[in-house]
């Protein structure tokens, strides 16, 4: 039973050194995990932001801050290595009416549009095409009304982790 123990401990702390390994490898890549980030602005008219997605379901921000109205450039790079059939991520902003559990329910049988449901368009306000490691993808839209909104990543399962909340000042 010891044996069975130490075997057990043993495995634990390797792989927690192996977490911690990918965590720095992350940071020297330029991902560091950002919990808030007020949007960039480039002028009065255009509010630029970048957001990564990785191999571990994890976006570098929580929560993004743009003003009401104005054109948002916002620009999504998978930073992981993994295929976009096997690890594929977008960036998606819900309807204030959206459920995100149910967009993504359905976002996960919609394999054929690209994990965005085509009987609930009208729930996404914007959303970029899915991912695989090492692209990118920039969109633009206009900032809806003041409010919160939420914004997911869609590829089946994701949203329990790739989730945060789109701040409308």
């Amino acid at each position: 039973m010891k044996k069975l123990i130490l075997v057990f401990a043993a495995v634990l702390a390797i792989s927690c050194g192996d977490n911690k390994k990918e965590e720095k490898n992350d940071l020297k890549i330029g991902a560091p995990v950002e919990e808030t980030t007020p949007a960039e602005t480039t002028d009065d008219s255009v509010t630029e932001v970048t957001i990564t997605g990785n191999d571990q379901m994890k976006f570098n921000k929580s929560e993004i801050r743009v003003k009401a109205g104005q054109k948002v450039r916002l620009t999504l790079k998978h930073v992981g290595t993994m295929q976009k059939t096997v690890m594929g991520h977008n960036w998606a902003l819900l309807t204030q009416d959206a459920d995100m559990a149910t967009v993504g329910q359905a976002a996960a049988v919609a394999e054929d549009n690209d994990y965005i449901p085509a009987d609930m368009t009208d729930k996404f306000i914007a959303h970029t095409k899915m991912l695989g490691g090492g692209e990118s993808d920039t969109i633009e839209f206009d900032a809806p009304a003041p409010g919160t909104y939420i914004f997911m990543c869609t590829f089946p399962g994701h949203y329990a982790l790739m989730q945060g909340k789109f701040i409308v000042e």
